[in-house]
């Protein structure tokens, strides 16, 4: 999953040069050619990072997965610095899809969408950790198409889009082509990076290289089964309790509020469940500007609108607002919002310097999907002229 991170930071790497949407200079180019009225040429309210990751769920592939649930939050803390332009931030959809598993359906390829494009994180986790392994048969070509078929890439041509597949035998298998899905990508505008999951020659030699390139992707190989080596600082103890003091600025509210914060906790338990540190990262993950859930939380709703509260039914408010007046409620929230905030700005701070200890204590590459990712976003980032500010 350091692979996974790697890539992740590179599809952010954009500065904006003197174009009206801010990152795509070749595109934006292009549209001033087919102007027809004077609307065409706005700005996108916002601008995406549009990562789809297709991973081989078959019995040889645990240790895959394994890295996928370990190092996410590697790769999300790399795109909250990234920049598009001089102030504007992307904002990450990340899409999961498992194939090569004979317990999905042998009509639908052995493919399933198991998340469409979601930036809900405490979601994304829960489904990375709901994969189970079986054998089956590995379609690539077929799981390429129906991802670009499904999914809503949109139309924006400075979005960074990219497809990153996962598995180890042969990328011809099954009765659609890779080549015919790598057609489709480009038109979507779509690159399509292949992570062989063994020897870098063999990959070549079951075409998993060839998948990539014909969109101007990336090829990398990796050692799935390798143990990924985090290492522990002596900020993760206090980062920890204050992730638990972060839960608690947390005001449920609606028919899924009190749904989604047991979510919240039980990301936070799955993600102890493999190691300490990894807890770490996802609370530097939950201090950081990506991990947003207005949907559910009355403090990231007011921020987003004001009036949620004189809007919200009394049975929709959680236990300790019941009977409350909406002052008390503007007030509850306000101090909540503060306390949140006071959090997130000391597990940066303690962030920083748990980096510098890591970068002195580092001897090698550890997280081999996260390190594969990361240097093909990089490299495909630079194109669409995306930056970040670290």
């Amino acid at each position: 999953m350091k692979h996974l991170n790697y890539i992740l930071s590179s599809a952010l790497l954009v500065f904006i040069t003197g174009t009206s949407y801010g990152c795509n200079l070749k595109a934006h180019t292009k549209e001033k050619t087919t102007l027809i009225t004077p609307y065409t040429s706005e700005k996108p309210k916002e601008q995406y990072v549009k990562i789809a990751l297709l991973l081989d769920t078959s019995n040889s592939m645990d240790g895959l997965i394994n890295q996928a649930k370990a190092q996410l939050w590697d790769i999300v803390n790399e795109f909250t610095h990234a920049k598009c332009g001089t102030n504007v931030r992307p904002s990450l959809q990340i899409a999961l899809y498992e194939y090569g598993n004979d317990n999905l359906s042998s009509r639908e390829g052995y493919i399933r969408q198991v998340l469409g494009f979601s930036n809900d994180l405490d979601e994304i986790s829960e489904k990375l950790f709901s994969l189970t392994t079986n054998g089956g048969e590995e379609y690539c070509g077929q799981v390429i198409h129906t991802s670009l078929k499904q999914l809503d890439w949109g139309k924006n041509a400075d979005d960074l889009k990219m497809i990153f597949i996962a598995g180890n035998e042969p990328f011809t298998q099954g009765k659609l082509d890779f080549k015919d899905a790598a057609t489709n990508a480009k038109e979507k505008d779509v690159m399509v990076n292949t992570i062989f999951c063994g020897n870098y020659e063999q990959g070549i030699s079951s075409m998993w290289k060839k998948g990539a390139t014909l969109t101007g992707g990336e090829y990398m190989a990796i050692d799935h089964n390798r143990q990924v080596v985090h290492i522990n600082t002596p900020y993760d103890d206090i980062i920890i309790q204050l992730n638990s003091k972060l839960n608690n600025t947390y005001i449920s509210y609606g028919s899924i509020g009190r749904q989604k914060k047991e979510l919240q906790s039980m990301q936070d338990a799955n993600a102890a469940a493999l190691e300490e540190v990894v807890v770490v990262k996802r609370a530097v993950s939950k201090s950081s500007r990506l991990y947003k859930n207005s949907q559910w939380d009355l403090v990231d709703a007011v921020e987003d609108d004001e009036t949620v509260i004189s809007e919200l039914a009394t049975k929709d408010l959680p236990e300790e607002l019941q009977g409350k007046s909406e002052s008390e409620i503007k007030a509850y929230v306000k101090q909540k919002k503060s306390e949140r905030e006071a959090i997130q700005k000391r597990i940066q701070e303690l962030n920083t310097k748990r980096e510098v200890y890591i970068a002195e204590h580092q001897k090698e590459e550890t997280g081999e999907l996260e390190n594969a990712m990361l240097s093909a976003i990089k490299a495909q980032a630079s194109k669409k002229n995306f930056t970040w500010d670290k």
